[in-house]
């Protein structure tokens, strides 16, 4: 959700400070209400979807080409609903309840070469040993970035159902970048209408929703830094499920059901 505020509202407005007729309904105002539009739409709240299109609608004069922008957005959104967090959902919703012990989550992300095929991958320790690791997310065209994203939002998808069964969760991360995102810097960009100074915010997407998500548990998990490829036997392994992820082309989020030969894991490809 997002807050309507000046920022927001200077985002969408022409050069005369107005805005057209789409935009005040996505705002919950009408014509009559066109000259107050500011004073009453302060404070209200928006989904993203409709602060993303107030915004796209600027300066859009002919009324036709509004109607396409809005019907090519929803079907833009309707496609996106089968974006990479979604197929982290979709698998963890289908798994039964965690079991009883403190959890610590390793995640990395890779990509090779960066750009290129990316994915990612997360090592479980339940009390201290190791329990799951999981892999997925791939993306024939990725970043490092995009993949550590990814990994970390898994972990809080994850995080979120360990607490709900009143497990103790750390997860430890090796991209400062993906922490920084979700824990400093989106503070800033949500007031902001997500908008940054110098130009666009990359991987906004997965930002918002592992931010939202953060927020929501935030308070329940231990998000730590931790150096990648610096001993932890857990981050290694984590990195070798994004290489895994990668020659396996998955793109869905899935649990490693191999035998588990951590002396054999840890001499597969690293990322």
């Amino acid at each position: 959700m997002q807050v309507v505020t000046e920022s927001l509202l200077e985002l969408g407005c022409d050069k005369k400070g107005e805005v057209n007729e789409e935009q005040l309904i996505l705002l919950g105002l009408d014509l009559s209400n066109k000259e107050d539009y500011i004073t009453l739409s302060l404070g209200k709240e928006l989904s993203d979807a409709r602060a993303e299109l107030f915004v796209l609608l600027k300066d859009i004069k002919a009324k036709t080409s509004r109607k396409t922008l809005i019907s090519n957005y929803k079907a833009l959104q309707k496609f996106r609903k089968n974006d990479v967090t979604d197929e982290v959902q979709k698998t963890l919703e289908v798994l039964a309840p965690p079991v009883d012990g403190a959890i610590t989550i390793y995640c990395d992300g890779g990509c090779t070469p960066n750009p290129g095929k990316a994915g990612s991958g997360v090592a479980i320790y339940r009390d201290e040993r190791l329990s799951e690791l999981w892999y997925g997310l791939y993306e024939p065209m990725g970043t490092n970035n995009t993949a550590e994203l990814g990994a970390l939002y898994a972990s809080l998808v994850i995080a979120q159902r360990e607490l709900q069964s009143g497990n103790e969760v750390s997860i430890k991360c090796d991209s400062m970048y993906s922490i920084d995102c979700i824990s400093k810097w989106a503070i800033s960009w949500e007031r902001k209408g997500w908008t940054k100074k110098g130009g666009e915010i990359k991987n906004l997407e997965i930002i918002k929703k592992a931010y939202y998500l953060y927020n929501e548990i935030k308070q329940g998990v231990k998000l730590s830094h931790i150096k990648a490829h610096a001993g932890y036997e857990g981050n290694e392994l984590a990195d070798r499920m994004t290489m895994y992820a990668i020659d396996k082309k998955s793109a869905t989020f899935v649990k490693y059901t191999d035998t588990i030969d951590i002396a054999a894991l840890l001499k597969m490809r690293a990322g």
